[in-house]
């Protein structure tokens, strides 16, 4: 294989693994918290964002995103039933929710998006 070739396969192979790497759904989870408690709700993003990336079957990404107005999980997942299913995991009900249930001010909104 020519040198030419051998980057234009290895351009075209990283192009379709990142085309498959990006997840199929979104689980959004918008809390809303006092701006005095943002610090400690990211400190519990931080403390279960790898467990939730290990051990969730179809979590492909988690980012914190942060509003005047409140504060909002992005997860990536591969499928909306990955997503769902996270909701019930024991991760979620007991550990991340419990850990932020003393910070969150109303009921969040929780919705999940198909991605195309």
């Amino acid at each position: 294989m020519t040198p030419l070739l051998k980057s234009i396969v290895l351009s075209t192979s990283l192009m379709a693994t990142s085309a498959f790497a990006d997840p199929g759904s979104f689980l959004e989870i918008t809390l809303s918290i006092a701006p005095e408690n943002r610090a400690a709700a990211a400190a519990i993003y931080a403390e279960y964002k790898e467990p939730f990336l290990s051990s969730i079957d179809g979590a492909e990404t988690k980012t914190l995103l942060v509003r005047d107005t409140d504060v909002q999980v992005l997860h990536g997942f591969a499928t909306n039933e990955a997503a769902e299913k996270y909701l019930s995991s024991d991760l979620f009900t007991q550990d991340v929710f419990v850990a932020l249930k003393p910070y969150i001010l109303a009921d969040p909104d929780i919705r999940i998006y198909q991605a195309y």
